[in-house]
């Protein structure tokens, strides 16, 4: 069974290093200004002569109040009319990038993320959904794949059923943690009434996927307490849910200054709240994923997996990834085809370019063929914990281990540790192995010693 874990202390201590998530390969980090618009109309021509489905990820960066742990590109702002400027300049974009692909290009997925989507008032979720399904392909059978993050706290009965009337059929909800003294801490009060009442809206409003973020290594938090809000959770019975680290990077985001880094959960504590939380949800019937993912065994993302059909792009776990990714709004990212590029992720260098009728692409990367083949190689790996030598070699036209013949002696020492299972075949993760999946990945990673560290979270 796939979701089986096997926690070794000793063997995290020692491969628990910072390294990126994977969302893509080459990452974001390697990202640089050499491409813009040319590269991205380029690949828009591809993709419509091929035909591609797409995916649409649509950022909405405001929010009324500061989280202070979070490092999302956002603007805080209890000026509702800020969102009006914005949303002009994104239906110009919608129609700019529209206007190079096919009508008959479909789209599968959809996702609205930021900030807070529901920051925006109905009638302006109305007028962006409008300028969507005019510019795209869009389904209306409810057989796509369309999410939207929820904030409870700017959510009710109204907004559900709007958003559900608008063709949203997933909703992902930030929660965090239900401690009071943690919420107080992180400037994030939200009460599990609150919570409970968007989730039973949305199984009242026939949402197919309900999903659950939680975040681990917050200040105040203790193994007790998260236990406790772990249980309520799972009473909720999300779906999928997201038990992400938290990753305290004062330096890099102003917002987790506020955090008083005293009271965060030593590194032996913050082990033990994971440990306790991966033996609460597989104890309920959640199947581990990955990468801080659980689902219930009947959710898509488990039935991918065992099929090993399961992808990853920069929407995290997906079934999607054979679609074309379409990034909309500041600091958006798209992947087309073997491109990457990112919008600006300054507001008013987004909004002052496309005032001008240009695209605000700032940056971005095209992958070259060994990008290609280390991609394949990470999502394999990642996604489905193993790795058939043979199917690398008959996409690429390689010899798998004359290629990477420098990484063996590592990839040795990880099977002797147990990590992974290696012979001249494949490459599987073991039980052990899988919440280090990251720090298998990182060995086939080209660009890794070139980096600073600093820049990622840290594995566990």
């Amino acid at each position: 069974m796939l979701d089986a874990i096997r926690w070794d202390t000793d063997l995290i201590r020692r491969y628990d290093l910072a390294g990126p998530r994977y969302t893509s390969y080459p990452t974001a980090v390697q990202f640089d200004g050499q491409v813009g618009t040319f590269d991205l109309f380029h690949a828009l021509r591809d993709s419509r002569k091929a035909l591609r489905p797409l995916s649409l990820y649509v950022h909405v960066p405001f929010c009324a109040n500061i989280c202070y742990y979070c490092a999302c590109n956002k603007v805080i702002t209890k000026d509702r009319g800020r969102a009006q400027p914005y949303l002009q300049r994104l239906e110009q974009e919608i129609q700019l990038i529209a206007c190079h692909l096919d009508p008959a290009q479909k789209v599968e997925q959809l996702h609205f993320g930021g900030g807070t989507p529901t920051f925006l008032s109905h009638d302006e979720l109305r007028q962006l959904m409008a300028q969507l399904r005019k510019s795209f392909n869009l389904l209306d059978d409810d057989s796509g794949d369309y999410g939207i993050e929820i904030d409870p706290r700017e959510a009710d009965w109204a907004t559900m059923g709007l958003l559900r009337e608008l063709g949203f059929n997933r909703v992902s909800i930030g929660l965090q943690d239900l401690d009071p003294a943690v919420q107080r801490a992180v400037n994030r009060l939200q009460s599990l009434e609150e919570t409970r009442a968007v989730i039973d809206a949305a199984r009242t409003l026939q949402f197919r996927s309900i999903n659950i973020d939680l975040i681990y290594g917050l200040p105040r938090q203790t193994p007790e307490n998260f236990a406790r809000t772990v249980d309520e959770v799972i009473n909720l019975q999300p779906d999928r849910l997201s038990v992400f680290n938290y990753a305290h990077l004062p330096e890099r985001f102003m917002p987790q200054r506020r955090i008083n880094s005293d009271e965060l959960p030593t590194p032996a504590q913050k082990l033990e709240i994971l440990q306790g939380t991966i033996e609460q949800l597989t104890q309920a019937g959640y199947r581990y994923i990955g990468m801080d993912h659980f689902a219930l065994p009947d959710d898509e993302l488990a039935i991918a997996q065992e099929e090993s059909t399961l992808q990853r792009n920069f929407q995290g776990y997906t079934t999607h990834g054979h679609c074309d990714l379409i990034g909309l709004g500041v600091s958006a990212i798209s992947q087309i085809g073997d491109l990457y590029c990112q919008n600006s992720s300054d507001l008013n260098q987004y909004q002052n370019t496309l005032a001008s009728a240009q695209l605000a692409t700032s940056r971005g990367l095209l992958c070259n063929a060994d990008d290609r083949l280390r991609r394949a190689v990470i999502q394999q790996l990642i996604c489905n914990f193993s790795l058939e030598f043979a199917e690398i070699e008959h996409a690429f036209n390689i010899d798998f281990q004359g290629y990477f013949g420098e990484l063996w002696p590592q990839l040795q020492g990880m099977a002797e540790d147990g990590l992974i299972e290696l012979d001249n075949e494949r490459i599987t993760v073991l039980p052990a192995g899988r919440l280090l999946v990251r720090s298998v990945c990182m060995v086939f990673d080209a660009y890794l010693e070139q980096q600073n560290r600093q820049r990622f979270s840290r594995v566990i």
